[in-house]
């Protein structure tokens, strides 16, 4: 596990490159990071360890990006985070991995219990800009008692659950040796 943990952030180095040149173009107005509609997962399958850390533009799991002001939006904003607090269910593992959540985690200015401390900072564009582009982060962390018995991971109850997503862009690590691939709900499921 150790040496999943150290080595993960090498292995994903170029990603992070990648993500930002994504970043930098998309602040010049070409499309980048913080694309409606899609996803970006990255997995990694170590032993007995599996980590998966999945990135979305807010508007894919609720709707919108602004701050919650209303009961409704609040709702979707609980209804969104009770499902991502329940990480096997939403990626399908087999039961027969034998997998547990030891650690899980979910960001996002969305889920701040009070308004943003810089709401004074929204008169400016630029900050305004910034605050209408809200992101979800979820990392979680299993240990699977059978990890032979993850021969692939199954996407489709996100796109269920999360209908506005329509592509996850997913690296993945694992026995096999390193992938990456675009997922949507027609073709929700990738190999180990």
């Amino acid at each position: 596990m150790r040496r999943l943990l150290l080595t993960l952030p090498l292995a994903i180095l170029p990603l992070a490159v990648a993500h930002a040149a994504d970043e930098h173009d998309h602040e010049h107005g070409s499309l980048g990071a913080h694309e409606h509609g899609v996803g970006r997962l990255d997995a990694a399958l170590d032993g007995k360890t599996l980590a998966l850390e999945l990135q979305s533009p807010a508007m894919n799991l609720v709707g919108f990006e602004h701050a919650t002001t209303s009961d409704a939006d609040k709702a979707k904003v609980a209804a969104a985070r009770a499902l991502l607090e329940q990480p096997l269910a939403l990626f399908n593992l087999p039961k027969a991995a034998g997998c547990v959540v030891e650690n899980q985690e979910l960001e996002s200015p969305l889920f701040a219990d009070t308004p943003d401390a810089d709401d004074d900072h929204d008169k400016d564009a630029k900050d305004e800009h910034h605050h209408d582009h809200s992101e979800i982060h979820a990392h979680y962390q299993f240990t699977c008692a059978t990890p032979d018995a993850l021969k692939t991971l199954d996407l489709a109850n996100i796109f269920n659950s999360f209908p506005a997503t329509q592509k996850i862009q997913v690296q993945l690590i694992g026995p096999s040796g390193q992938q990456g691939v675009d997922v949507t709900a027609k073709a929700a499921a990738l190999k180990f």
